[in-house]
């Protein structure tokens, strides 16, 4: 996880990041379009897990809810902060 969060000060995400850290990785830049386009064609639970949180972060809490059902799992009470933190801990480690 250091090394993504150092990657941050890169222009571009890594290459070889998958689809979904690689939507945090410009979530985390700023660029809700650029993170919502990369995770909204891919079908894997860790996308629509992304999805959701991107959905919590527009405040589009319904739409956030489906794609939590999608990834099966439960909906985040936690800031928005904390569960950045925590899918990427969770994809960085898989």
């Amino acid at each position: 996880m250091a090394d993504f969060r150092t990657s941050l000060a890169d222009a571009a995400p890594d290459d070889a990041l998958p689809p979904p850290l690689a939507a945090l990785w410009w979530a985390k830049k700023g660029d809700w379009d650029q993170a919502h386009r990369i995770v909204m064609n891919e079908s894997d639970a860790n996308s629509a897990w992304v999805h959701a949180y991107l959905h919590r972060v527009e405040g589009d809490l319904g739409n956030a809810g489906y794609w939590y059902r999608q990834a099966g799992q439960p909906v985040a009470k936690d800031t928005l902060e904390a569960e950045w933190e925590r899918i990427v801990s969770a994809l960085s480690a898989s």
